[in-house]
């Protein structure tokens, strides 16, 4: 297929490529042009109260701009940009395909063509791609060490990223996976939209940590499949990883720690608890005995894990009343090395 068609493909997918940007102009300045390159990308930033130079980048640039006054949580801004940009002014709803991109993440030519290929086929509703390690946004910063191929939830229901830290060799071959990484994944608008929750697609009560990884296990629920694309390529800065967690604030890893207890409460299945419960309390058990004895500041998780509960419960009858029956989602799938 010559370039001309790949681009008139793409623009026929109606692929909106939405960035948040949390006063991140700099970070801007090299991941846009890399968006705007993928053809026919629609590229949007939402701009979560920036006091730089965001806006004015925005205009430079040629890129749509939503604009939130006040700052907002992570799901908060990418749910007004999912709202804000699923019906253009003047034209009806356009149906296509969402990437959502940190404003950290730089894209390889082609990587669009190649994750929307891979969307393309039937009950695939989001596209894992491949994120390799920068240490910065420019090209001498990149490492020869991967970022990530796609998102697990194990056994114990406890996500993770695949392969961080490999060989960026490695995982190389299209497959079946659980979830993308928040940082760059592909979804089709059909799928977020049936994840919906009310006005809601990332749960806003769990603000950030495992936002991503909630979305990923809802729409498996929904019937909906997850492939990882090794072609579709693009660099990450990645700030927090399993390795520097112990220098994050408290109140970031108590968050954490709350947000996997209300994936829990939302997600899991009578089923599958009778199918896993072994790993699920056994985790559970050893997680309150490192609070106990390491981290006693997460007891606070417990207590806000209660405090949301009722909200948890009712996002809960939501998603049970649409699940798939009978489906069970890949809990430890991870694509092959």
């Amino acid at each position: 297929m010559s370039s001309p068609e790949r681009a008139s493909e793409a623009r026929a997918s109606g692929t909106t490529i939405l960035v948040l940007s949390v006063d991140e102009a700099d970070r801007l300045a090299h991941s846009l042009p890399a968006a705007l390159a993928q053809p026919g990308a629609r590229v949007v930033v939402v701009d979560n109260a920036c006091t730089d130079e965001t806006a004015s980048l925005c205009e430079e640039l040629g890129v749509e701009l939503v604009r939130l006054e006040e700052r907002r949580s992570y799901a908060e801004a990418v749910n007004a940009g999912l709202a804000a940009t699923a019906v253009p002014l003047g034209l009806a709803a356009v149906p296509g395909d969402v990437l959502l991109l940190n404003a950290d993440c730089v894209l390889a030519p082609g990587f669009l063509e190649a994750a929307t290929r891979a969307l393309s086929r039937d009950g695939i509703g989001s596209v894992a791609p491949r994120l390799v390690r920068a240490t910065g946004m420019t090209p001498e910063d990149r490492l020869h060490v991967l970022d990530t191929a796609g998102m697990r939830i194990d056994r114990r229901r406890k996500n993770g990223l695949v392969g961080h830290g490999d060989r960026e060799d490695r995982y190389g071959a299209r497959a079946p996976a659980f979830g993308g990484d928040g940082a760059c994944v592909l979804y089709r608008r059909s799928t977020l939209d049936a994840c919906g929750l009310g006005a809601e697609v990332l749960d806003e009560d769990m603000a950030l940590w495992a936002s991503d990884a909630d979305l990923a296990w809802r729409a498996q629920l929904l019937g909906w499949e997850c492939v990882y694309e090794p072609d579709a390529l693009a660099w990450h800065v990645r700030f927090y990883s399993p390795t520097t967690r112990a220098s994050l604030p408290e109140e970031h890893r108590r968050r954490q720690f709350t947000n996997r207890l209300l994936m829990l409460v939302k997600n899991e299945t009578a089923a599958g608890l009778a199918c896993d419960a072994p790993w699920i309390l056994g985790y559970e058990l050893l997680a309150l005995g490192h609070v106990l004895l390491r981290e006693r500041h997460l007891l606070r998780g417990y207590a806000d894990a209660v405090r949301l509960l009722p909200a948890a419960l009712r996002r809960r009858r939501l998603v049970q009343a649409r699940r798939v029956r009978g489906r069970r989602p890949p809990f430890g799938l991870t694509p092959p090395r």
